[in-house]
């Protein structure tokens, strides 16, 4: 990887943005060729389900088309054709997507990913977002984007100290934005980056962010006990579901806001074991749950990997789960309602999902709430389609 002007940091002004290329050198592709040839593989599973975790016939496949037929030289090039740069916030340098509109009067949005996502989440809503016209939409529907990689994850820096929480990741995207020359700005995110975004939207109550409103695939709050005990059939079926996640299938949260250097010494040395570890999350909660292949590309799920595998950051991300349990999940209950003005869609193979009733009660604004017919907890890879026209539809009356 390699920065343009990248020469002499301390000589550039502290706000300078620096064009950003993705340049893996040859030598670490041919470790990663060398390690997947060599893998030790485990037995089977004793079960004919997920039950017990990934399926070994469908992660020796996945890994079959990783050693002979995957090429990251493409997936670099499709990064390399968006303008990509890095800016240090807040002692951290922090990559991003610029994808400017052609458009005159593009509405400004930062997009931001969880995970284990990437920048590259977002590969097929970018040219609907930015260029409208040219995928069948309406000029006045377009967004110039910004879409950072979370601190620790992707190109952006690794942080050394403790720290870089929600909170914090969220004050560095105010002052990306400011930096970028944008005073009024809307967001987007699901997972992690529906709660950097709910933080943007905190700190918009007190000070003046130029944030003007937020779409998100994922609410982050949790019903109080009155509302669980109040809940409709509808709603207790999603706290059922809710339950089944949090008791289930949520072991990797568990390890990674716990003891994440346990688990990164294994992450780091085994690709094997990190798309396993990656793999399963596209199984359990994409929107044919226990199929990851019926909802992704293969090719897509490895450039995810990837992502992780050649910045050597599955360490650093998974320790944003750390951060999060020094802290609180999500806003504690009675918690001040959000104002700002707020989209919400809501998925139905989300397995954390809320009605519409729960959610008016939290966000005073609700420009749209929609619980859509298709999709899981990766929407922007699940269902490009409907998520673009779920975030023009909420911010048009922003206008």
């Amino acid at each position: 990887m390699s920065t343009t002007n990248h020469p002499d940091r301390a000589a550039t002004a502290a706000d300078a943005v620096h064009p950003f290329t993705v340049d893996v050198p040859q030598a670490q592709l041919d470790d990663l060729q060398q390690r997947l040839a060599a893998t030790r593989w485990p037995d089977a599973e004793t079960v004919a389900d997920t039950s017990q975790g990934p399926q070994l016939a469908k992660v020796r496949a996945l890994v079959e088309r990783w050693r002979t037929g995957y090429d990251w030289r493409a997936t670099e090039a499709l990064l390399n054709g968006w303008d990509q740069f890095v800016t240090t916030i807040d002692g951290l340098d922090v990559h991003f997507l610029h994808v400017r509109s052609p458009e005159p009067d593009a509405m400004p949005m930062v997009m931001t990913h969880g995970w284990p996502g990437s920048v590259l989440e977002f590969r097929s809503v970018i040219g609907p977002l930015t260029d409208p016209v040219a995928h069948g939409g309406r000029a006045e529907d377009a967004f110039s984007l910004v879409i950072p990689s979370l601190p620790g994850f992707g190109f952006s820096g690794r942080p050394t100290g403790t720290g870089w929480d929600l909170p914090r990741t969220a004050r560095a995207w105010i002052t990306l934005m400011a930096r970028l020359g944008y005073d009024r700005f809307v967001a987007q995110g699901g997972d992690l980056g529906a709660g950097v975004t709910e933080e943007m939207a905190a700190l918009t109550a007190t000070t003046p962010t130029g944030l003007a409103g937020m779409h998100l695939n994922m609410a982050m709050f949790w019903p109080t006990p009155q509302e669980m005990a109040e809940a409709t059939p509808e709603e207790q079926q999603m706290l059922t579901e809710a339950r089944y996640y949090d008791e289930v299938l949520s072991g990797y949260a568990k390890q990674m806001s716990t003891r994440p250097q346990t688990i990164g010494y294994a992450l780091s040395d085994s690709p094997v074991g990190l798309a396993a570890w990656i793999y399963a999350m596209f199984q359990d909660v994409g929107g044919a749950r226990g199929d990851a292949e019926a909802v992704f590309d293969v090719d897509e799920m490895i450039d995810d990997v990837m992502l992780y595998w050649l910045t050597g950051t599955a360490a650093s991300s998974a320790r944003m789960y750390w951060e999060l349990a020094q802290g609180q999940w999500g806003p504690p209950a009675g918690a001040a309602p959000i104002d700002l003005p707020t989209g919400i869609t809501i998925m139905p193979g989300e397995y954390v999902r809320k009605s519409r009733r729960w959610v008016e009660r939290r966000y005073t604004d609700l420009l749209h709430f929609d619980q859509v017919a298709a999709g899981g907890h990766f929407a922007a890879l699940e269902q490009p389609e409907l998520l673009v026209e779920e975030i023009r539809t909420t911010f048009r009356r922003l206008r």
